[in-house]
């Protein structure tokens, strides 16, 4: 057997009727809040450029204002002191910490002006200064999308490769990265002022300039021979420094010796003479006392070490036997 219940049914619903007033009412609200949504803030970092069915109306500085609703006007808002990023050479994946990058062989590898492959990397920063001719000049300020990487992206590329491509592998490698960073700092903002896109370049910076990995190992080599060949070469005016001072100093002492020695005799000289002079002086008033002293004081100097005996034989000549004359210990 079956059995069937009976639900109790709901009574009908009472019809909305809607008057002429009720619909005008709404109408009204839609309208109001239609206008009020042309109410925007401009912060005072940013300005905003006012399109009046897609013509440029008006650059609005920081502050509360209004424009007519959309679609009959817009406000585009951009930051005039955010500075932007653009990468040359690889993609940030995650800004971490840690970061991690991917490469981008295409835009990395290069020539230099000697004719070698060279990989770079590069980070440009740059912000607006003229946010109406930003809008309508450089599409997508650093934000890549479907490998349409834009103005600021390719100028930044052109001028990479424009001025590696005047330089040699070794100046890119080693003390000329300042100078080629400076340079494309130059020839980019050159570039924005051809395009009149209204941005400045803040800073270039070289991330990494290294040989391609195919070669890197050789280069390394050729690197590790050139520190080597400047290390000896330092060492080498080192020495020169440190031998070339001691020869001249050697020099001076030798050539000051030499001006001694010679007002030395000079003088040794002059003091003989006027000793001569003075002795030929007491000669001339005392002949006989002078020789003597003078053979006495000579013979003092000739046998210091000699008795000598001075013997008085009253003119008369003849031999003298004198022993140990050597002054020993035997002698009286």
């Amino acid at each position: 057997m079956s059995q069937q219940f009976e639900f109790p049914k709901r009574p009908p619903a009472p019809p909305i009727n809607f008057s002429p007033r009720m619909a005008f009412t709404v109408i009204g609200a839609l309208l109001v809040l239609w206008g009020l949504s042309g109410i925007y803030t401009v912060e005072p970092d940013e300005k905003a450029v006012v399109l009046r069915f897609g013509k440029v109306q008006d650059v609005v500085d920081p502050g509360l204002h209004y424009h007519l609703p959309s679609p009959i006007e817009v406000a585009l808002i951009r930051s005039v002191t955010q500075v932007y990023r653009d990468e040359i050479g690889f993609r940030t994946v995650d800004p971490g910490p840690p970061a991690r990058y991917s490469k981008r062989a295409k835009e990395s590898l290069m020539l230099t002006g000697d004719e070698n492959i060279i990989d770079v990397e590069m980070v440009v920063q740059y912000r607006i200064v003229d946010v109406k001719k930003t809008l309508f000049s450089a599409e997508g300020l650093g934000v890549f999308e479907r490998g349409s990487f834009g103005l600021v992206h390719d100028a930044s590329e052109a001028a990479l490769r424009q001025v590696i491509g005047s330089h040699t592998i070794d100046e890119a490698l080693t003390e000329g990265k300042l100078e080629i960073q400076i340079e494309i700092r130059d020839k980019l903002q050159q570039l924005f002022e051809e395009y009149d896109c209204g941005l400045a370049v803040e800073t270039v910076q070289l991330q990494t300039v290294s040989a391609p990995e195919q070669v890197d190992a050789a280069f390394k080599d050729v690197a590790s021979a050139k520190e080597d060949r400047e290390r000896l070469v330092n060492e080498a005016r080192g020495y020169q420094n440190e031998v070339i001072p001691q020869a001249r100093g050697q020099a001076q002492r030798v050539l000051r010796s030499a001006e001694a020695y010679q007002v030395e005799r000079v003088r040794s000289a002059q003091g003989d003479a006027d000793r001569f002079k003075q002795v030929y002086k007491e000669y001339r008033n005392a002949p006989n006392v002078t020789e003597t002293r003078l053979y006495i004081e000579t013979m003092e100097r000739i046998l210091p070490n000699i008795k000598k005996y001075i013997v008085d034989n009253e003119g008369k000549g003849g031999l003298l036997n004198v022993l140990n004359l050597t002054g020993g210990e035997g002698s009286k």
